[in-house]
């Protein structure tokens, strides 16, 4: 494995597990009162891109990452909304 993938593979790994942590206090809580909606709108949107990018290119750090990450934003996203809905 040369340097610029162990490079992207950390990367990939650490961007991604720091989702981790505020996913699971939403899960925890259903808090997102303090979380942007608009912020997680476009966030969601550019995962998307760097995913196709990812897959464009093939990858593998970047389609990893970006899936995973994906994943969690979106749960972020999707209980920020159902939030957003109930207080209307």
């Amino acid at each position: 494995m040369i340097w610029t993938e162990i490079i992207g593979y950390a990367a990939a790994c650490l961007t991604t597990v720091s989702f981790i942590p505020q996913a699971y206090k939403i899960y925890q809580t259903k808090d997102t009162e303090a979380i942007s909606l608009s912020m997680f709108v476009i966030f969601n949107i550019g995962l998307i891109c760097w995913l196709i990018f990812g897959i464009l290119m093939h990858s593998l750090p970047v389609i990893l990452a970006n899936s995973i990450t994906l994943v969690l934003a979106m749960y972020i996203l999707l209980v920020k909304i159902k939030n957003s809905m109930r207080k209307k």
